[in-house]
């Protein structure tokens, strides 16, 4: 038994599964990748890692399994909490999804790494196949990991708070007290209402300042822009998913032109400026229809303004939604979606739409003929008023 310490949770106790485990090379890969990507650029304090929010979901998954009575079940689902995050690419989310378009795996398809960890599998008496199907949320206990209110979710809006800066409240004592599984779904008593509307409250205060920041959308732009480019001039994207922070940018720096210029800009903070940053109050939602034509309209919008399409970046986020309104609340021997118990959830989950905001991002220098052929294209004139977070550089 090892205790460690951490920011978050207090004391975290190991037993000697879970160190074999967090001792194995795939789980040391996590220390060097950043739990928000390219955050930091934003909030300098933002340098925590998958490994630390790996080991706080292995925490939160050991006070839930106490209502489970299987310790087979108990040591499985620990196991898959530890391991959940061990398939991500270097900057987590930034590599998700080139990762994905290339290989057709996503971050939870990490049966082939946990093969490589069989022999503490076989001597602690753990079902491989099975922890792997909790992680990708296929089994009745694995909805805890993966389901509208899970202890991923709990952990890592908690985490990343603290190391934003945000003040949020969370109180996920209570929270995993009144949690339960029934009939393969993880149902939370009413008792916990009033805790599960401060989590979604959190959620909805971390999506604009944090994990949708504008400054954050520029820099992952550029980032998958410049892998893109690599993979383009015969980078094998496979190795995405065995490399880390660090060693990315080592690969970006190797190839001259623009991968080696971006990685450049971003380790010194010379971003692309927003020429075009919108919300539904002025871009009609029908401009969700183009995310499938982003290099498209990227390759027109910079032709007519005569530049090099990767210097132009259309970021289209997918449609605003609060997954996490539709956990299963018992309310009187009968489940509800907590939406409808709780107005306050009900009305975040309409408020977050005012948060959607669509950019173009580009050189300074080309910002303001950029921004003109951008309002055009998407049929946007030119605003006399102007929000605060607008206005913000």
């Amino acid at each position: 038994m090892k205790v460690i310490r951490d920011p978050i949770h207090g004391y975290i106790e190991l037993d000697d599964m879970a160190l074999s485990l967090v001792d194995t090379p795939a789980m040391q890969r996590l220390r060097r990748i950043k739990q928000l990507g390219l955050t930091n650029l934003v909030y300098p304090g933002a340098n925590h890692t998958r490994f630390e929010h790996s080991l706080g979901t292995y925490h939160l998954a050991n006070s839930l399994t106490g209502c489970m009575d299987e310790a087979d079940e108990r040591i499985e689902l620990c196991s898959a909490a530890l391991l959940h995050d061990i398939g991500h690419g270097p900057l987590s989310h930034v590599t998700e999804k080139i990762i994905k378009r290339y290989t057709r795996r996503s971050h939870e398809d990490v049966l082939p790494i946990l093969k490589g960890m069989s022999e503490i599998f076989e001597e602690y008496s753990i079902n491989i196949s099975r922890v792997a199907k909790h992680i990708k949320g296929e089994t009745g206990f694995g909805v805890a990991l993966n389901s509208e209110i899970d202890i991923d979710r709990m952990d890592y809006l908690v985490r990343d708070a603290h190391y934003t800066g945000v003040p949020l409240s969370v109180d996920m004592v209570r929270l995993i007290h009144e949690m339960r599984f029934l009939d393969g779904k993880l149902v939370i008593n009413s008792g916990g209402i009033r805790a599960a509307e401060s989590l979604l409250l959190s959620r909805f205060l971390m999506h604009p300042t944090v994990y949708y920041h504008h400054v954050t959308r520029i820099a992952e732009s550029m980032c998958v822009c410049a892998i893109e480019r690599m993979i383009k001039d015969g980078f094998d994207v496979r190795l995405l998913s065995e490399m880390d922070d660090q060693s990315l940018f080592a690969q970006m720096g190797s190839y001259p032109g623009y991968p080696s210029e971006i990685a450049d800009r971003l380790r010194n903070r010379r971003l692309f400026k927003r020429a075009l940053y919108a919300g539904f109050d002025t871009v009609s939602e029908s401009v969700l229809n183009d995310r499938k034509n982003i290099r498209r309209i990227e390759a027109e919008l910079a032709s007519d303004v005569g530049i090099d399409p990767e210097y132009l970046l259309v970021d289209i986020p997918k449609p605003p939604e609060i997954v996490e309104t539709k956990a299963n609340i018992m309310i009187d021997h009968r489940l509800k979606p907590l939406h409808e118990v709780s107005h306050l959830v009900a009305a975040l989950g309409h408020a977050q739409h005012d948060n959607w905001r669509m950019g173009v991002y580009t050189p300074s220098e080309y910002r303001e003929a950029v921004g003109g052929a951008a309002r055009d294209f998407f049929g946007i004139k030119k605003h006399k008023q102007f929000r605060l977070d607008e206005l913000t550089i």
